[in-house]
């Protein structure tokens, strides 16, 4: 089965935009267009029902089970707990308040494996525990290729110090989708929890996270077509491990222990449009009645292979240059279609230059600059980044090849 790109556009309201008509957007990995369902239910929210929720009159009650739907549909896909998914101003900041939580968790021999392949959400907020005497193990990357190998891991955990293995579902610069559950398991077998980085993977499907077996997964609401939300899945085990971050009389509430502050009402309601969106995009394609799970993994397969088919001819053409480096791998099954490549020129020099043909992309170092250096490439020079996801047409793909031509 394959995707209906005509239905899929049609959904988002973005492409009829007269200063956006021909333009191609390949900046998806620092934000996506945000979908219908999303922009009506948040318009309602602050149209009919900006009071305070939970109180006992009827905009207020219809507010608050916005809210409480926006958490039951989306664990629902995620095939987690309702009380599993937290919502937050951003991942940065989720993060942050899980970090503080592991400081004061974390015996006084233990250590922690963070990456070089990271975006620095998900490393910096780890890496700062050093100062408080935490150890910090990093499991570095191939230099050549992006490659995290799980072998490498291994001799991290071998001592059995290593109670947090914090990683990426895939990285915004390097783009190869890493085995999640195989690493997991790894870092599960050495006594270890895992915090995955899902940033740049959920755009591009949202994934079972119980099948993945990750303690915690981390993704943006605003990079899956929705409001600027940080969205949070926390198991059970490791929610109730960590000490709460949250007011003292919220503690036994799993979803609100690493909320400090009240979190945004209109756009955590807003997020029940993601999960509006593929419930649809599922039932559009003939699979509207199976389970949650199933409808979310059938739209992740259809995106997927949308993708997959796109990203194919992108990755050869830049293959076949010999005046750029093409980072991660050749192979669009083995990444997501966010494409980083380092050249001659500063990566923010050629965004500049593919501009003027109709092409929105963005160079720098995406905060990825561990990322970078670990691939010896200046962060300040920086890399071009192309990322698309499902609702990128073929002819938007062929725009940006004849425009690379041009401008390379």
């Amino acid at each position: 089965m394959s995707l209906d790109i005509d239905h899929v556009r049609s959904l988002f309201p973005a492409f009829e935009e007269p200063l956006l008509q021909d333009q191609a957007f390949f900046e998806n990995a620092g934000g996506s267009y945000t979908c219908a369902p999303v922009l009506n239910r948040l318009f309602r929210f602050y149209h009919e029902r900006k009071v305070q929720p939970y109180a006992p009159y009827a905009a207020s009650q219809l507010g608050g089970a916005e809210m409480d739907e926006a958490r039951a549909r989306l664990a629902a896909l995620m095939g987690v707990e309702t009380d599993e998914v937290s919502f937050g101003p951003s991942t940065s900041a989720n993060t942050f308040t899980l970090a503080q939580a592991v400081r004061k968790w974390l015996p006084a021999d233990a250590a922690i494996v963070v990456t070089n392949q990271d975006h620095e959400a998900n490393s910096g907020p780890w890496r700062r525990l050093a100062e408080d005497g935490v150890e910090i193990r990093e499991w570095r990357m191939d230099p050549e290729t992006g490659h995290l190998d799980p072998a490498a891991l291994r001799a991290l955990l071998s001592d059995g110090k290593v109670k947090l293995v914090c990683f990426p579902h895939c990285s915004n610069v390097v783009g190869e989708i890493n085995p999640v559950a195989e690493i997991v398991a790894i870092a599960h077998d050495a006594g270890a929890y895992t915090c995955v980085d899902g940033v740049s993977y959920a755009p591009h499907g949202l994934p079972n996270v119980a099948e993945l077996g990750a303690d915690i997964y981390l993704f943006s609401a605003y990079k899956v077509y929705g409001p600027h939300q940080g969205i949070a899945v926390i198991r059970r085990k490791i929610g109730f491990d960590l000490p709460n971050q949250a007011h003292y009389f919220n503690g036994d509430v799993l979803y609100k222990r690493f909320t400090p502050a009240g979190p945004d009402h209109a756009q955590v309601a807003a997020c029940a449009g993601i999960a509006d969106y593929i419930d649809g995009l599922a039932a559009h394609h003939g699979a509207g009645h199976e389970a949650p799970a199933a409808r979310a993994r059938i739209a992740h397969d259809l995106m997927r292979g949308h993708e997959v088919a796109l990203l194919q001819p992108l990755l050869d053409y830049l293959a076949a240059r010999n005046d750029v480096r093409l980072l991660g791998p050749r192979k669009a099954a083995d990444r997501a279609p966010t494409v980083a490549i380092a050249c001659q020129r500063p990566g923010a020099a050629l965004a500049a230059d593919l501009a003027p043909h109709g092409i929105m992309a963005g160079g720098g170092d995406f905060y990825a600059v561990r990322a970078l250096e670990g691939l010896a490439i200046e962060p300040a020079h920086g890399v071009l980044r192309l990322s698309f996801v499902h609702y990128t047409s073929a002819a938007e793909v062929d725009k940006l090849i004849a425009a690379l031509d041009e401008v390379l």
